[in-house]
């Protein structure tokens, strides 16, 4: 079994943040509201120049309607 490097997490982590963020028509700002963030830490999240901690990754996916763990995986199954 492979895993994945700390860039790799990041980057799965990203595009799961913006493609939800996107299907649910949320702009960055909305979403950093719901979640209580700042709209530059979602943005940062989303082009892979901060990796988020626990407590943010929880509220962003509550923010999303997600488990955080689905983060973490492709696609986010």
């Amino acid at each position: 079994m492979r895993y994945p490097t700390p860039k790799q997490l990041r980057a799965v982590i990203a595009h799961n943040i913006r493609e939800w963020r996107l299907a649910l028509g949320q702009s960055q700002a909305a979403l950093a509201e719901k979640a209580g963030v700042d709209r530059k830490t979602v943005n940062r999240i989303e082009n892979e120049h901060f990796s988020p901690n626990v407590d943010t990754l929880a509220r962003l996916a509550k923010a999303q309607k997600k488990h955080p763990v689905q983060y973490l995986t492709k696609g986010g199954k």
